[in-house]
């Protein structure tokens, strides 16, 4: 259902999208790695590290 609905809203790109939007949250230290959906962890990692902030990637 989620990724229906953000498919819906984004388009084909919307899980790179929210998978960006919630690195630049940690990075902002307004959320943790933890708190990302399961679904985008991976994504999410490899930003957080191609960023330059691996350090953030707590697992």
């Amino acid at each position: 259902m989620r990724r229906l609905l953000t498919y819906l809203l984004f388009g084909k790109d919307g899980e790179t999208m929210m998978a960006m939007l919630w690195a630049q949250q940690i990075m902002l230290g307004k959320k943790t790695f933890d708190e990302v959906p399961r679904l985008l962890k991976e994504q999410v990692k490899e930003i957080l590290i191609d960023s330059g902030c691996e350090d953030l990637v707590t697992e």
